[in-house]
């Protein structure tokens, strides 16, 4: 015999969102000011959502509430929901309003500066009435807003694992060179070269970079760091490393570099990013369609 349906808790988007904004503040006080409430009111939220669940959702650390393990799996619950509820506000006010809407996009700077830029100037004077807002920033940070629907796409370096909700298409293909600090021996086998001045530990392309060195022989020893590749010429041409760059952001400009070698030292893949199973507004799809004909290309 089939079990019993499971009742489902009268929960209110509002509780959940509640839940969400004091999870990505850490305190009730930032949390209430988000979501434009007063701290009691969100306290009550809060309590009101934690009686419906059935679980003790917070624990007491000193004078701080923080989430118990139970709390977590709830507030994992609350940001699906109302990052999909968010979409679904989108799309019906883009229906009512007869335009086709807003679109939030996400690049890391070669692709913003680099690859897409020409796309980015064309889909804007064919769609004149969309509202285009473009941030640049590293690829973690950006799949990060992504998953929290702070942004509708995202190209970025295809990650190490899948993301959780988020689908990822390959856009293009990117070769990156090693490149040497003035008076440095480029003719020394690979266990001679360094010390680097690289991404920070933890970006994708910096985890590419390091098991690309080392599948070469050369010890990884990372003296500086920089998210931006501008920076790290910088550091090069000052003699304090080498680096390992796509060759569009070294070799371009006014002064551009000269690698070591000529033969890339490792490849990274661009991808387009975007939520699974989300409602997007007209605008979003127009631009999603714009960069697969690219990839396609």
């Amino acid at each position: 015999m089939d079990s019993p349906p499971v009742p489902l808790p009268n929960l209110t988007v509002q509780q959940l969102e509640y839940l969400v904004a004091v999870g990505r503040t850490g305190t009730w006080a930032e949390a209430a000011a988000t979501v434009g409430v007063t701290p009691s009111a969100l306290s009550q939220g809060l309590a009101e959502l934690e009686r419906r669940v059935g679980v003790a959702m917070f624990e007491r650390d000193g004078r701080r509430r923080v989430l118990t393990a139970s709390g977590r799996e709830v507030l994992a619950h609350a940001e699906a929901v109302v990052a999909r509820t968010a979409d679904l506000a989108r799309w019906a006010a883009g229906v009512r309003a007869g335009s086709v809407g807003q679109v939030r996009i996400g690049m890391i700077d070669a692709a913003a500066v680099h690859h897409l830029p020409d796309l980015l100037r064309r889909f804007r004077q064919d769609h004149p009435d969309v509202e285009l807002h473009l941030r640049v920033g590293p690829s973690r940070g950006l799949l990060d807003e992504l998953v929290r629907a702070d942004l509708d796409l995202v190209v970025c370096v295809r990650p190490p694992r899948p993301v959780e909700g988020v689908e990822t298409t390959p856009l293009l293909d990117e070769p990156l060179r090693v490149y040497a600090p003035p008076g440095a021996d480029t003719d020394a086998p690979p266990a001679g070269w360094g010390p680097w001045v690289s991404f920070p530990a933890g970006s994708h392309s910096r985890q590419l970079i390091a098991r690309a060195v080392a599948a070469a022989g050369a010890p990884f020893d990372v003296v500086a760091e920089s998210h931006q590749p501008e920076v790290l010429r910088e550091m090069v041409a000052m003699g304090i490393g080498w680096t390992v760059l796509p060759v569009p952001q070294a070799e371009s400009g006014l002064d551009p570099m000269r690698p070591a070698r000529v033969r890339p030292l490792v490849h990274r893949t661009l991808v387009l990013a975007r939520r699974t199973d989300t409602v997007a507004p007209a605008a979003v799809e127009a631009l999603n369609a714009a960069l697969l004909v690219r990839a396609a290309e």
